[in-house]
């Protein structure tokens, strides 16, 4: 394929993902809606955690794609920076509840978890913790397996050393899925729909992920060595698990 085919590929891909993913995303937040609907099924105007980072994947992609271009007409930084600014409105909207972090370190209480969506416009929670099944360790575990990998190639999302500590707090928070019941990709419990969580082969499998992903992590501008500590114990646990689980959560929908 020509270098001018590439080209004219690629700004065809750069005009699709401005107008469908990027004219959603938040001028100061970074956020983006799970949906712009707001219909008799419900308002999906939320940034939720998860629909954040998959929706941002198409413009990773596209940026790593532009970098191969000797003129990329200034798409490379601009497609990386709307991805910067995504996974920075995520990581302060989850800073907020740090002291949530903590507390669920100890004793994996639900009403303690992360919240799963937020105000696309401020970051802020949306409900309160009783209000939904926020804990979805599936949800933190691609935003820290993602930042691994935007970091190693060579996004500067992580700004100081308590963003780092912050991290090595969400580790420790995904380190007991094999054992913690949660939510789940459906946000439901099981799928007899009665709300109580239960282990689940997604949130089990993507915490494995994240955890491999994030051994060695360090943010672009620390010079030494990897900066968070791996407990080898939750990813060696994480696998037996997963392969335990496999199809219970997920088998029965499809």
């Amino acid at each position: 394929m020509s270098l001018a085919r590439i080209q004219e590929q690629l700004d065809q891909y750069y005009t699709q993902v401005k107008t469908v993913v990027l004219s959603r995303q938040h001028p100061i937040s970074g956020l983006m809606p799970a949906s712009t609907a707001v219909n008799s099924h419900g308002n999906y105007t939320d940034a939720w955690v998860r629909d954040n980072v998959y929706s941002i994947l198409a413009v990773w992609g596209l940026a790593l794609a532009y970098r191969q271009l000797d003129d990329d007409q200034g798409r490379t930084v601009e497609l990386e920076q709307s991805v910067v600014k995504l996974m920075r409105g995520l990581l302060v909207a989850m800073l907020r509840q740090a002291h949530k972090v903590e507390s669920f370190k100890e004793r994996q209480d639900p009403l303690e978890a992360l919240h799963a969506k937020y105000d696309t416009a401020t970051g802020n929670p949306v409900v309160r913790d009783d209000e939904w099944g926020h804990l979805q360790i599936d949800a933190t575990s691609v935003f820290l397996l993602m930042l691994a990998q935007m970091t190693a190639s060579g996004l500067q999302i992580i700004y100081t050393q308590d963003e780092v500590n912050f991290v090595q707090n969400l580790v420790y928070y995904i380190g007991r899925a094999y054992r913690t019941p949660d939510y789940g990709i459906w946000e439901r419990g099981n799928k007899i729909n009665h709300g109580k969580p239960e282990l689940n082969a997604s949130s089990v499998g993507m915490a494995k992920a994240a955890l491999e992903a994030m051994r060695g992590y360090k943010p672009v501008w620390y010079a030494g060595r990897a900066v968070l500590h791996h407990p080898r114990a939750h990813r060696r646990n994480c696998p037996g698990s997963h392969h335990a689980r496999i199809p219970p959560a997920e088998g029965i929908g499809l």
